[in-house]
């Protein structure tokens, strides 16, 4: 069985947020065993797993892509939408934009100290969206 469903996520300020919570409360029945993919629909956000407990792994996740990837490089030709639009498109390719996580007993089986997050790379992102496909 194959079930597909759309989260949208309410806009969040540049950086890394924990989403894992907003994720698990608009899902379906999980089934006991199998698959979900979450695909963010975006080029300039991002989608991974870590740290769930301490919030300055994702302050840090913040300062070392900017240090990587920074803003106004005379190297871009994408700027027309601002200085920080072509960083955002390099930093969702490095992050990625697809996770897959099994499903044991119902639930995510997630690590003690894993956690989703959306990596937002843009100033003012908006709302995202996610399509959960789920594989029992």
């Amino acid at each position: 069985m194959v079930e597909q469903t759309e989260i949208i996520l309410p806009a969040f300020k540049r950086g890394y947020h924990l989403i894992t919570g907003l994720i698990e409360n608009r899902l379906p029945q999980l089934p006991e065993k199998g698959l979900m993919n979450i695909l963010i629909q975006h080029t300039s956000a991002g989608i991974t797993l870590n740290e769930n407990a301490d919030p300055s792994v994702r302050r840090d996740f913040e300062s070392f892509m900017n240090k990587l990837i920074p803003e106004n490089d005379p190297i871009y030709q994408h700027t027309d939408e601002g200085p920080d639009d072509m960083p955002a498109h390099l930093k969702a390719s490095l992050i990625g934009s697809s996770l897959t996580i099994p499903i044991t007993n119902h639930r995510l089986n997630l690590g003690t100290w894993q956690g989703i997050y959306l990596c937002e790379f843009r100033n003012w992102g908006g709302q995202r969206r996610l399509v959960v496909t789920i594989y029992s």
